[in-house]
């Protein structure tokens, strides 16, 4: 039978909501009687409180509470969003506490006030009196490892929090038979996500004594465990309700705020909390990206074949662990499928310094080591005059491939075709020759660079997606599911699955949209590109499921054997000729009120996936470089993917718009600034950390190279992540094609590109 949903570009199912303002999100839950809540945070960077005097701001009229260190437990907590390990050794790091009596970066939490109104609130801040004992400062990991350096968090020697990497192979063995050695030192900025609700979260205790927290998350049965683990109570103590949200892109996947909500309404006698952080607030206290500096050194054959590849990489996490090593380890993991070599060695370092919280963002690892790679591969083909797209294509990897190291095997690949489509897009033969030989202070190039990534964490992480249908006495249905819309459009896919399982129209499918931990199927949230595939499979259970219980019903109403039957257009049917046979209303009506037979038709299913699906593409730019003020125009820019069957086209490339314009930032103009001395944060706002306007996004082509994912229900792969991983070193050969300049370091911003010009001598 021909698809009827998955594949069609439905309009998102919660569109209407959006658009006129009927969504409801964290910041629209009114309680009576609801308070505020404000942090006060340390103006160090490295500091100890050796006293705190919170008398006056305790005193204050409208001030309902005070916290500080003494007043909270002091349970150490991890806060990434990660599944819960049963074996402590895989666990995430536990390094947080509620409130610190130790600074460890400038915007650490110290105390915290509860106030009647944010006015007041802010006043008592300012009441507090603290006495720091200021430590030196390690604002960068070459400072934090060096021999006697202070100790950021004492149970870590040498401030790194882990070095464990990999190993395929021999590479002094392979370097031995290369035939050339090339050698490169790359490195990446700290960015922020800049999603556009603010970290908020509601807090109160109910009737029951039970802590409910409303909150904008992607994770909402993780924050269940690990405000239990920071409270030390029993999980089941805590509800966790997640309305909608207003993108993440990877901060919500981790626990920044819902600890200390959670703390301040059992301060005041369970009354209502809000705790809602300011844009500057958000931007250093919350996550950022890992910054990156990497080594690499690769051997290559005469011919162009890659041999094998060394990489060191120093990753600076911030003050505290969050997702710590996972994010060095995951960049390392997925882009090692993309180039098959004989042997290749990935030796991380993952340091604490005293700089905010690095954590998940789009791409968690992959848009660092990509820039490094194929910016690296760019600087091999030039100095082997090999054309780069060329040169990929010797070494690309090939269906059928298996990881050595996890035994995930390539079941789909498109990466070939999706050059070609890129390539073709682009226009790259016939504009190569026209810019051949260029002069002037205006020039022109184009660069390219793949990328190949993972659809969920399997095998490393646990892969469990939750679907409820109920079928309704109309004969459509409610949807339920554990994972998280936070905007990427999982819910109107899932609804499409059903559909399309189903044979009713989508309008059909009634997606309930919140996550509420006491009723929502149990999903680990919204990371790693995983929805659509993981969740999609327990959804497409849920469906087949009731599905057999329609079709087995009708046979009792008809005495028309289920194998016969089919749903089509919310008919029973003949499946070997579509006749209809009898409403699916009928059908649905007589589940509920046929007086000897009747039992309402349901499916509430969990999967545990063990498999994993890579995923493929390519971003084609072309650039304009003015010479004289090192600005760097991107004129085109295409991304084409291989993630499978697409589910929603226009959804999807909306996806595909996003990635870009964030990797087009990340590429030439956004970067966290911070006092070389102090650590104080020099531009936490949307003023001066300069995101890219719609003025400075070009028109974004957008392809699909559509293949079948075998272990897929529908045959898709993850989309979510991977447009935004190969922009930046696109953007980075293009400029080096057009200038024979090579950057090594992000962003490439006016004043960086300028000083490199006048190093190379072009100006």
């Amino acid at each position: 039978m021909a698809s009827t949903a998955v594949g069609k570009s439905v309009t998102r199912v919660d569109a209407v909501a959006k658009v006129t303002g009927q969504a409801k999100y964290t910041g629209d839950f009114m309680f009576r009687d609801m308070l505020v809540g404000k942090v006060l945070r340390s103006p160090y960077a490295h500091a100890i409180v050796k006293n705190i005097d919170v008398s006056q701001a305790r005193a204050l009229p409208g001030v309902e509470g005070v916290l500080t260190y003494k007043d909270v437990p002091r349970n150490k907590f991890p806060t990434a969003g990660h599944p819960y390990s049963l074996d402590p050794a895989h666990g995430d790091k536990a390094d947080r506490t509620i409130l610190t009596d130790k600074a460890r970066f400038v915007g650490d939490a110290i105390a915290a006030v509860i106030a009647r109104d944010e006015l007041t609130a802010a006043e008592a801040l300012k009441l507090i009196k603290v006495e720091y004992e200021v430590l030196e400062p390690l604002l960068t990991p070459e400072a934090a490892m060096r021999e006697g350096a202070p100790l950021i968090h004492e149970d870590c020697p040498g401030n790194i929090l882990s070095a464990s990497g990999y190993a395929i192979g021999d590479v002094d063995e392979a370097f031995k038979e290369a035939d050339y050695i090339f050698e490169d030192e790359l490195e990446t900025s700290i960015v922020q996500h800049c999603q556009l609700e603010n970290h908020i979260s509601c807090a109160y205790v109910d009737s029951d004594g039970r802590i409910v927290i409303i909150t904008s998350t992607q994770i909402p049965h993780i924050v269940r465990r690990i405000v239990g683990q920071a409270l030390g109570i029993p999980w089941g103590r805590i509800r966790v309700i997640k309305p909608y949200v207003g993108g993440g892109f990877g901060s919500k996947q981790d626990v920044c705020t819902e600890p200390l909500a959670a703390a301040m309404t059992l301060a005041v006698g369970g009354r209502p909390v809000k705790l809602e952080l300011s844009r500057e607030e958000c931007m250093i206290a919350t996550r950022t990206r890992h910054a990156f500096k990497f080594k690499i050194k690769t051997g290559v054959s005469r011919d162009g074949r890659l041999i094998g590849m060394h990489i060191k990489a120093i990753s600076n996490t911030g003050a505290y662990a969050s997702h710590g090593h996972s994010i060095a380890m995951a960049g390392g993991s997925k882009f090692r499928i993309l180039y098959p070599m004989k042997a290749l060695k990935y030796e991380p370092f993952t340091v604490y310094t005293n700089l905010p919280v690095a954590g998940a963002m789009r791409g968690y690892g992959s848009p660092q080591i990509t820039f490094a790679v194929e910016s690296h591969l760019d600087n091999i083909a030039s100095k082997l005059n090999i054309d780069p797209i060329e040169f990929r294509l010797k070494n690309l990897v090939k269906e059928g491939y298996v990881d050595p190291l996890n035994g995930n095997a390539v079941r789909s690949c498109g990466i070939r075709e999706c050059i070609a489509r890129g390539k073709e897009l682009i226009k790259w033969d016939e504009k190569k020759a026209r810019y051949k030989n260029q002069t002037g202070s205006r020039r022109r190039g184009l660069g390219m660079a793949c990328f190949s990534y993972g659809s969920g964490t399997y095998p490393v992480g646990l892969e469990i997606g939750g679907a409820r249908i109920v079928l309704n006495q109309d004969g459509s249905v409610q949807l339920q599911v554990g994972a998280t819309e936070i905007g990427q459009g999982s819910d109107t896919v899932f609804a499409q699955m059903v559909a399309e399982v189903l044979g009713i129209p989508v309008d059909m499918v009634h997606v309930l949209s919140t996550q509420d931990t006491d009723i929502s199927p149990f999903d680990t949230g919204a990371y790693a590109s995983r929805q659509t595939y993981i969740t999609g499979m327990a959804v497409a259970r849920a469906a087949a499921e009731v599905k057999e219980k329609i079709l087995d019903f009708a046979w009792g109403m008809t005495d028309i054997p289920a194998h016969a039957l089919d749903i089509k257009d919310a008919n029973i049917v003949y499946k070997h000729s579509g006749e209809v046979v009898m409403p699916l209303a009928e059908v649905a009506l007589h589940t509920y009120y046929d007086t000897v037979f009747a039992k309402p038709i349901t499916s509430d299913t969990s999967n545990n996936a063990r498999v994993n699906a890579f995923v493929f593409g390519v971003t084609f730019a072309e650039v304009e470089v003015d010479l004289k003020t090192g600005r760097i125009e991107v004129l085109e820019i295409y991304n084409v993917h291989d993630s499978g069957r697409i589910i929603n086209r226009q959804l999807a490339a909306a996806q595909v718009h996003g990635g870009v314009g964030m990797g087009i930032g990340y590429a030439l103009s956004e970067q966290l600034l911070f006092d070389e001395k102090t650590g104080q944060p020099l531009n936490n706002n949307l003023l001066d950390y300069k995101l890219p306007t719609i003025m400075d996004i070009p028109a974004i082509g957008v392809d699909f190279v559509e293949t079948f994912e075998p272990t897929s229900p529908f045959g898709c792969k993850a989309l979510g992540e991977p447009p935004i991983i190969p922009v930046a070193p696109a953007i980075r050969n293009a400029v080096f094609d057009a200038t024979g300049v090579a950057f090594d370091r992000l962003p490439m911003n006016p004043q960086r590109v300028f000083e490199k010009f006048k190093e190379a001598g072009l100006i």
